[in-house]
């Protein structure tokens, strides 16, 4: 079997399993969607105010969404053992990271997008015009967060304190994509909008280093 029908079916498996349920997906977008509006009425900010600090409140909020999200990438596949069966089968093992990593990144999105209108009128910010430059750095970065947290997700599930162990791992490695995110956001809400190439380069840089690391020691990764 291909890498890439390999990958689909994983990915298939991944969507599947959490829309049947919702849990997931339900549970993270409720909490960000309380997460934004606690940061509305705390700071009760201006339009200009908005577009200096509401990119930064944005991007925390999917630091939390991705935290909620990532943590379970591996965790139901220990149940049954189905990850023993999963490196078992003839296939690529980046594979199953790469499916994953698909099925992650869609999810992500998926409450973005969600929460971008509700962080649009309680900020007062107007997204509609600039929306293709956003969605831009939208994916930049949740691409660098999906295949981050996965990759370190694989690492924790095999520890003891799991839940402990990957923000520790996590949230430095996420921290430049945090702030090229943030910073790339200023600028597409700045008034004029101005999307910063060095940015969106250093965004493109990383996920491209990053998923070839994946690619080169999944095997390792997967391993008990």
């Amino acid at each position: 079997m291909t890498l890439a029908r390999a990958t689909g079916v994983i990915l298939a498996k991944e969507l599947r399993t959490e829309f049947r349920s919702r849990e997931l997906l339900g549970t993270t977008v409720v909490f960000v969607l309380i997460v934004i509006v606690l940061f509305s009425f705390t700071f009760n900010p201006t339009s200009s105010e908005s577009r200096r600090f509401g990119p930064g409140l944005l991007w925390l909020a999917f630091l939390f969404a991705g935290s909620l999200m990532l943590q379970s990438s591996f965790l139901r596949e220990q149940t049954n053992d189905t990850l023993a069966a999963l490196r078992l089968a003839p296939i690529d093992p980046f594979s199953i990271l790469a499916g994953k990593m698909a099925a992650n990144f869609m999810f992500l999105l998926l409450v973005e997008v969600i929460l971008l209108p509700v962080f649009a009128v309680l900020y007062n910010v107007a997204i509609f015009p600039v929306l293709g430059q956003l969605l831009l750095v939208l994916a930049l970065g949740t691409i660098g967060i999906a295949a981050t947290g996965t990759v370190f997700s694989a690492v924790a599930a095999q520890a003891r304190l799991r839940e402990l162990l990957l923000p520790l791992l996590l949230l430095p490695v996420l921290a430049p994509v945090l702030i090229a995110s943030t910073e790339a956001t200023i600028g597409v809400l700045r008034d004029p909008s101005e999307l910063s190439l060095v940015w969106l380069t250093f965004l493109a840089c990383f996920d491209v280093v990053f998923l070839t690391a994946a690619w080169m020691v999944g095997e390792y990764l997967l391993e008990e």
